[in-house]
C-alpha cells in the first residue's frame, strides 16, 4: 500500500507524511483511507500531531512516529477493520 509520489489522491483518501530526518528512511509519503481518521488509535495519533507540529502545515498530514510505527498502527487498524465484516468467502 506503499504510494508513489504523485500529488494527486483518490477522493476519500488521505495523503500522510511519516518518518523522521533520523531514521534510516527518512521521511515516507502513504496514502490512506480517510475513514482512519475515525479510528481511536488514529485519534490518539492526530492529537499527538497537533501538539508536536500546530494545525497549520503545507502539504501531506504529518505523523509524529516512525515508519515502523505507523506501519504497525496501520496493520491495527485494517485487522479490527476486517474482523468486523462478514467475509462469506471464507466458506469457499
Amino acid at each position: 500500500m506503499q504510494e508513489d509520489k504523485k500529488m494527486k489522491v483518490k477522493k476519500g483518501w488521505l495523503a500522510v507524511r511519516v518518518g523522521s530526518e533520523d531514521e534510516d528512511r527518512g521521511f515516507q509519503r502513504f496514502v490512506i483511507p480517510i475513514s482512519y481518521l475515525y479510528h481511536p488509535l488514529f485519534n490518539r495519533l492526530l492529537e499527538r500531531a497537533h501538539e508536536v507540529y500546530g494545525y497549520h502545515s503545507t502539504g501531506p498530514l504529518r505523523l509524529p512516529c516512525s515508519v515502523d510505527d505507523f506501519l504497525h498502527l496501520r496493520w491495527q487498524i485494517e485487522r479490527e477493520t476486517t474482523n468486523h465484516h462478514h467475509h462469506h468467502d471464507r466458506l469457499l
